[in-house]
Formats: structure tokens, sequence, C-alpha cells
């Protein structure tokens, strides 16, 4: 694919991602972000493998920054999800 049919995935796949997040009721946001991260694991794995197969410096570059985007993504997901559980616990 070229880099403009790139683009234009890219594109598309923000608008239909943001269009059925924003559908989602307010109740299963942690399920769906614990889910969420586990697809971002994956995104490590697959990133950390196109990093080892990868022979150009701009293409080793790229692929340490998608596992590096990746990792905080996996993170991040996981702190908010810890910290939305936390408000449902009884404080004694």
């Amino acid at each position: 694919m070229n880099g403009w049919m790139l683009l234009v995935l890219l594109g598309v796949a923000t608008a239909v991602g943001y269009a059925l997040l924003k559908e989602v009721p307010s109740l299963l946001h942690t399920p769906l972000m614990s889910g969420m991260n586990a697809l971002s694991g994956i995104t490590i794995l697959g990133s950390l493998q196109v990093l080892g197969q990868a022979v150009a410096t701009g293409d080793r570059l790229l692929a340490a920054a998608a596992v590096i985007l990746a990792a905080v993504n996996v993170v991040g997901g996981y702190v908010v999800t810890q910290r939305m559980l936390q408000m449902f616990h009884q404080r004694e």
C-alpha cells in the first residue's frame, strides 16, 4: 500500500473507533478498557517482532516508537483501570 492509502485507512479507523466508543455506556468503560489493555499487549508483541526484523534505521526507529507508545498505553490503561476499581471499594 502506498502512503496515501495508509493515511486514509488511519483516518477511517479513527473515525469508526471514535463513533463506536462514543456509544459505550459509562458502566462498561472498565471492562472495555481491560480488553483494550490486552489488545495493546498484543500490539507490543507485534511491534517487537517488527523491531527484530527491521533492517533500515528508519524502520527501527518507527518500530521502537511503536513499542514505547504501546507500552505507555498498557501501563496507563492499567493505572486508570485500577483507580476506577478503587472507587467501588468500601472504605473502612
